[in-house]
C-alpha cells in the first residue's frame, strides 16, 4: 500500500545494507536520519550501496504487510558521510583492502576529510601503517570505480533511464560510459538488451539532440524494425511499410530524409536491402543478423542433406517386423512409411494433427535406429514437451538448450566448433522452434548427423523471429510425411475431431454426452462479464466437482489477450481469488502486478539458463520469505529460488496466452473467445489452444467471434524468405 506523495529526505545514513543484486543494483538497507532515534528501511534500485553512505532521497512511503512502513526510492543523490563513524562504516565497507582497524587508522590521521583526499592527494595515505604502494593503488582503483557508478547512476537517473542498466553500461563501457551517451545515447538502444528507442530517445532530447538528426532516425528505423519483427515473427520488412510505420512513430512527413538514414544503416551493415522477385518485394529490409540466420540455415541445410551417410534400405526393412513387435501392434501403411522414411533420409519432417499417430511414430522411430545401432539424441524446445518425450519413447529426452549446453554468453557448448556427439537428432515440437534456434542446432550437428523434425505444422508458429517447419515444408525440398489418417480411438475424442474440424475452417461439434463422458463443450455466450463468471465458476466447482480435477494443478485457463475482462491479468487476480485467497496465516510477496502466495501457479516469463528455467515454464510456489523478499518455486520437481530483483521473471499462471501454452499439455483446458480478442483471433490460434487439451477442454464465448477467427485463416503469415532460399540452392546444386 503506498501513500503516492512524493517526499524527500535529506541526509538518511545507511546503517546495513540488507540485500543487494548485483545485476539490476535492486538493493533493500536500513537507515536512520541524522540526529533521530531508529531506524528504518528504503527499497529501490540504488546500485552498491554501503554502510555509512549518506543519501539524499526522493520516493514515497509504502506499507509492507509484515515490515510496516518503508521507503520506496525513486531517485537519490549520494552525498559524502558527516560523522567519523559513518566515514569508518563507509570506508570499510565499499573500499577493498581497507578494513576496520585501517579505516579507524585513516579517520584518525585525517578526519572526515579522509575522502577528499582520496580524489586530491591519494599519496598521503601511505603514511598511515599497513598501506603500501600496491595496496594504495587497489584503494584507488576501488574508489576511482565507484565513485564513476555513483556519477553514472546520478546521470542516468537525471536523463530519465532506468538504473537498473547502469551496471552493464559500465561494463560495456567502464569510466567513458557518461561521455559515450552524451556523444550518441541512441547507442544504449543497440548495444544493452532492455533499453528501447523510447528510453534512449528521452535521453537524447534532455541532451539537445535535434528530433530530425541522423543518430534519431536511424536509431527509430532500427526500432521499428526489429519491434515488428519480435511481435509479427517477420524475418524483414517491406520498405515502405517500414518508413511508414517509423513515419507515424517520429510524426514526420520527410520520407526522404528516412530513406538517406535507412540507406545509411545499410552501409553500416546494421540493416540488409534485398530484391525478392519471388515474393512480389521490391526493397525487403532485414535486419543483418536475421539475413544471416536465412542464409546459414539454408547452406547448413544443404550441407547436411548433400553429405552422404548410407544406412541400408533393406536393412531398415528387415528392422521394422521387429520394431512391431516391441510395439505390439502392426503401423500402418502410412506410419510404416514415415518410419521408414526417417530412417533412410538425412533431414526429414513428421507432421501431422492429433490423433494422426505421431507419438506412435516417434516411438518406433527410436527402436529402430537403436536397432540399427545408432546413436540417437532427442530434444524439444520446452522442458514440458521434453518430459512428455520422454515418457513416449522411453528414450531421455532434454531440451535443446540444455542438450546444445547454453553459454553464460549467450552462445552454445555444442556449436561449430564443438559438434554433438550423435548419428540422429530428433526434435519434436518443431513448429516452435525458431530461426536462431534453428541456426544453433545446426551449427552442432556434424555432416554425419541425421535430423529428424517432428510438428504439428497447423499450430501457432514460434514465439521468436521465423516460421521454420513451415519453410522447410514449403520449400519442397525437404522430405517431408504429412499424416491425415486418424485412428479410431482418436476419432472417439471431440478434442480431435473438433481440432480437424476447426482446422478445415468448420464450426466444432457439441458432445453428444454429458459430463463426465463428454470431453468437449462448447458454451455460447456473448457478453464478456458474464463469460468472465462462467470460467470461474467452470475452473472452481463445475469441472473439479462432475470430473475430480484439481483446479489448480489439471485445469488450465488459456485465452488469446492480456487485457480486458476475460484477458490474462483480469482472470489471474480473479482465480487467484477464488482458489488461493488471502488470510491471516498466508504469507504473501505484493508487486505492482501481481501478489504472490504460497500455492500460486506462477509461469516463467524470459528465459533463466543459470536456473535451467525457460520462458512458458509452469511451476507453483512451495514458500514465501517475507523478510527476504524470495520465493522458492518447484519447476517439475526442482526447487528454484527468487530473489526480490528477479520476481519480474515469473508472472501468475492461473489463465496464460495461448502463445505461451505452445509444447504444454493440460488434463482441462478452459478457453474464452470473444470478440474484444478479434485481433487476435485466428485460426491456428484456435487449434493450438484446443489441443493443449488432453481429456477435457471447455470453450465459452461468442459464436461471432468464434467464426472471425476460423475464417482468418491467412492473418499472421510471416515474411520470411526461407523457403525460397532453399528452393534455389537444391536447385542450383541439383540436389532435388
Amino acid at each position: 500500500m503506498s501513500d503516492e506523495q512524493l517526499t524527500f529526505l535529506s541526509g538518511a545514513e545507511v546503517q546495513s545494507v540488507v540485500y543487494h543484486n548485483k545485476e539490476n543494483g535492486y538493493a533493500i538497507a536500513r537507515c536512520r536520519m541524522r540526529d533521530e532515534p531508529g531506524q528504518f528501511s528504503i527499497v529501490g534500485t540504488m546500485g552498491e550501496l554501503s554502510a555509512g553512505s549518506t543519501l539524499d532521497l526522493h520516493g514515497v512511503w509504502t506499507t509492507h504487510p509484515k515490515f510496516g512502513r518503508q521507503f520506496e526510492v525513486r531517485t537519490f543523490e549520494q552525498a559524502r558521510p558527516a560523522t567519523e563513524n559513518g566515514v569508518i562504516r563507509f570506508l570499510q565497507s565499499s573500499i577493498k583492502g581497507v578494513g576496520e582497524k585501517t579505516a579507524t587508522r585513516l579517520v584518525e590521521a585525517f578526519g572526515v576529510a579522509v575522502l577528499d583526499l582520496l580524489d586530491d592527494d591519494p599519496e598521503q595515505l601511505l603514511s598511515i601503517k599497513g598501506i603500501s604502494k600496491n595496496k594504495l593503488t587497489d584503494i584507488i582503483d576501488s574508489w576511482s570505480r565507484q565513485r564513476e557508478i555513483k556519477n553514472l547512476l546520478v546521470f542516468l537517473q537525471t536523463h530519465g533511464v532506468p538504473t537498473t542498466f547502469a551496471g552493464k553500461i559500465f561494463h560495456l563501457h567502464g569510466a567513458q560510459a557518461e561521455r559515450k551517451l552524451r556523444v550518441n545515447p541512441y547507442d544504449l538502444a543497440y548495444e544493452i538488451r532492455g533499453v528501447g528507442f523510447r528510453t534512449a530517445d528521452q535521453m537524447a532530447m534532455k541532451l539537445g539532440f535535434a528530433p530530425d538528426c541522423a543518430q534519431r532516425l536511424e536509431a527509430a528505423i532500427v526500432y521499428a524494425l526489429f519491434t515488428s519483427c519480435e511481435r509479427s515473427g517477420h524475418l524483414f520488412i517491406p520498405k515502405d511499410t517500414l518508413l511508414s510505420d517509423v513515419a507515424r512513430m517520429l510524426d514526420t512527413s520527410d520520407y526522404d530524409r528516412l530513406e538517406l538514414a535507412l540507406y545509411s544503416l545499410e552501409e553500416k551493415k546494421r540493416v540488409r536491402i534485398e530484391n525478392l522477385p519471388e515474393q512480389g518485394v521490391s526493397d525487403a529490409v532485414y535486419l543483418m543478423h536475421f539475413y544471416h540466420y536465412e542464409n546459414e540455415i539454408t547452406q547448413r541445410l544443404y550441407q547436411l542433406v548433400s553429405h552422404p551417410t548410407p544406412v541400408s534400405r533393406k536393412k531398415i526393412d528387415k528392422t521394422l517386423p521387429l520394431v512391431e513387435d516391441k510395439l505390439g501392434f502392426k503401423l500402418s501403411d502410412e506410419q510404416r512409411r514415415a518410419v521408414f522414411e526417417a530412417c533412410s533420409n538425412k533431414v526429414f519432417i513428421i507432421t501431422g494433427g492429433p490423433g494422426t499417430g505421431k507419438t506412435t511414430i516417434t516411438k518406433a522411430i527410436m527402436l529402430t535406429l537403436k536397432e540399427l545401432g545408432l546413436t540417437v539424441k532427442q530434444a524439444a524446445p520446452t522442458g514440458r514437451a521434453a518430459k512428455r518425450m520422454t515418457e513416449a519413447t522411453g528414450h531421455p529426452a532434454h531440451t535443446v538448450h540444455r542438450l546444445l549446453q547454453y553459454q553464460p554468453d549467450g552462445g552454445f557448448h555444442y556449436c561449430e566448433d564443438q559438434k554433438l556427439k550423435a548419428d540422429v537428432l530428433v526434435i519434436d515440437e518443431a513448429s516452435m522452434v525458431d530461426a536462431h534456434l534453428f541456426v544453433s542446432i545446426l551449427r552442432s550437428l556434424p555432416h554425419t548427423c541425421r535430423l529428424i523434425l517432428v510438428g504439428d505444422v497447423n499450430q501457432l508458429p514460434s514465439v521468436g523471429p521465423g516460421n521454420v517447419l513451415a519453410d522447410l515444408i514449403n520449400s519442397e525440398r525437404v522430405p517431408c510425411a504429412v499424416l491425415t489418417h486418424i485412428f479410431r480411438q482418436a476419432q472417439e475424442s471431440f478434442i480431435v475431431v473438433n481440432a480437424h474440424r476447426i482446422n478445415s475452417g468448420q464450426f466444432p461439434r457439441q458432445h453428444p454426452c454429458q459430463a463426465p463422458e463428454a470431453d468437449f463443450f462448447w458454451i455460447p455466450q456473448e457478453d464478456s462479464a458474464k463469460v468472465q463468471k462462467l470460467i470461474l465458476d467452470s475452473v472452481c466447482e463445475r469441472i473439479p466437482e462432475r470430473y475430480g480435477l484439481d483446479p489448480r494443478r489439471d485445469i488450465q485457463v488459456l485465452t488469446p489477450m492480456h487485457k480486458g475482462d476475460v484477458g490474462t491479468q483480469a482472470l489471474n487476480a480473479a482465480l487467484q481469488a477464488r482458489l488461493n485467497p488471502p488470510g491471516p496465516h498466508v504469507r504473501e510477496l505484493k508487486r505492482k502486478f501481481a501478489t504472490y502466495r504460497a500455492g500460486d501457479r506462477v509461469i516463467q516469463l524470459k528465459n533463466n539458463y543459470d536456473k535451467e528455467v525457460f520462458n512458458g515454464d509452469l511451476g507453483w510456489i512451495v514458500d514465501v520469505d517475507t523478510e527476504a523478499q524470495e520465493l522458492l518455486v518447484e519447476f517439475d520437481g526442482n526447487n528454484v529460488q527468487f530473489e526480490a530483483g528477479e520476481l519480474d521473471e515469473l508472472g501468475l499462471a492461473y489463465a496464460v496466452s495461448v502463445h505461451k501454452s505452445q509444447g504444454s499439455e493440460y488434463t482441462a483446458v478452459v478457453m474464452p473467445i470473444v470478440t474484444q480478442h478479434y485481433m487476435l483471433l485466428q485460426r491456428n490460434l484456435l487449434y493450438t489452444g484446443l489441443t493443449r487439451a488432453r481429456e477435457l477442454a471447455v470453450l465459452i464465448g461468442s459464436e461471432r467471434a468464434f467464426q472471425i477467427g476460423l475464417n482468418n485463416a491467412t492473418a499472421g503469415q510471416r515474411n520470411t524468405n526461407l523457403a525460397y532460399r532453399l528452393r534455389n540452392m537444391f536447385t542450383q546444386n541439383r540436389l532435388v
